[in-house]
């Protein structure tokens, strides 16, 4: 079996620096936001060539906090994307804003600057694009826009750690950006994480304070703020992962290439299309299929497990029914979620296994 992600293997391949590290917390009596969260605050901070990191509870309390220090509040508009997980708008809806959908483009599945400019309004206080898989959007043609207008931009890079814009990092072009630590991410904790980072200074400080209920100092809240803080476990996890994370990533471009290069002629299925000017960081590598139930099911039956990023697009979601959307309004959006699927990358994949995953696909073209 081939599972679709797997965290023991990666476990096993960091344990003797892990554990001791997790017994240091223990026995230090120090759990939550202490020396080991401001340190991988500082080093995300210059991984992401950024001047502060916030280190958060979850990815979607990092997408919220920035929103609220960019001043994003009830009666505002935020216009992201629906072909994304959920959080994204979850976030926008926190702060009593409204989220507004934009299509993405049929190549990348990142935000369609073509399309922003028409979604602007009064009410629009922010710009939220998602740099989708592991690939970030067209940042330059979203932030003239966003500049031309007085928007703000804030990258959801959740599924973004070290990918690349025109040799700049996720993370250093947005008036600030978020990242999730759950435990699938390229860089993921043993439970639950995010963080914020931004080069803006009065941004920083109000999202420090947010992030515990609005002190300024202990016991003086000067903000209506929120819990959520990293703990000190998570923070000692994540820093030893950080120092695996680019020799993590190539592995995981390694794999990509060779299924990108086995299935250029596929019959099958449509390979992911990267831009020449990023890097793609492949937090998930996804196929298109015109018959993914059928490839999907005929995967399994091989032991090879699949995934869908994502099946229903978040304006079609009952959760969101609320917000006007129908089913033809994103069409590329929605041509997407019905094709796209998964396939398994991870560091520690074979590439032999990448070859008999690659194999099983093409073998349900000839058998279908």
């Amino acid at each position: 079996m081939i599972p679709l992600l797997d965290l023991k293997a990666q476990y096993a391949s960091i344990k003797s620096e892990v554990e001791p590290a997790v017994m240091r917390v223990l026995a230090s009596g120090h759990y939550v936001l202490g020396e080991e969260v401001a340190r991988f605050e500082d080093e995300f901070a210059v991984y992401c060539d950024a001047k502060h990191a916030i280190a958060v509870n979850t990815g979607t309390s990092a997408l919220h906090l920035a929103l609220l220090a960019a001043g994003v509040g009830p009666g505002d508009e935020v216009i992201t994307v629906s072909f994304t997980f959920v959080a994204t708008a979850s976030a926008v809806c926190y702060t009593g804003a409204r989220p507004v959908f934009v299509d993405v483009e049929p190549a990348t599945l990142t935000m369609d600057p073509a399309k922003l400019e028409a979604a602007i309004t009064p009410r629009t206080k922010a710009i939220m694009p998602v740099h989708l898989y592991g690939q970030m959007a067209d940042m330059d043609a979203i932030k003239s826009i966003a500049d031309k207008h007085g928007i703000a931009v804030i990258e959801d890079a959740c599924q973004a750690h070290g990918a690349e814009y025109k040799g700049r990092r996720a993370g250093s072009i947005g008036v600030s950006s978020c990242f999730s630590f759950y435990p699938g991410k390229n860089l993921g904790a043993c439970g639950e994480g995010g963080i914020v980072v931004t080069n803006d200074d009065e941004h920083a400080k109000k999202i420090r304070m947010l992030r515990d209920w609005g002190q300024e100092q202990r016991y003086h809240h000067t903000l209506k703020g929120f819990n959520y803080r990293m703990d000190e476990i998570q923070g000692a996890i994540l820093r030893i992962k950080l120092r695996h994370l680019e020799a993590w990533t190539e592995a995981r471009r390694v794999r990509a290439d060779r299924y990108s290069t086995l299935l250029a002629d596929s019959r099958s299925v449509r390979v992911p299309v990267v831009m020449m000017d990023r890097r793609h960081v492949y937090h998930v590598y996804a196929v298109r299929s015109r018959d993914r139930e059928h490839l999907q099911h005929s995967l399994r039956s091989e032991g090879i497990h699949t995934g869908l990023h994502y099946p229903i697009p978040i304006h079609l979601q009952k959760a969101h029914v609320d917000l006007g959307y129908r089913a033809g309004d994103l069409p590329v959006s929605e041509a997407a979620a019905r094709e796209v699927l998964s396939l398994p990358i991870y560091p520690e994949l074979t590439l032999e296994q990448v070859d008999q995953i690659a194999a099983a696909v093409e073998q349900d073209a000839y058998v279908s």
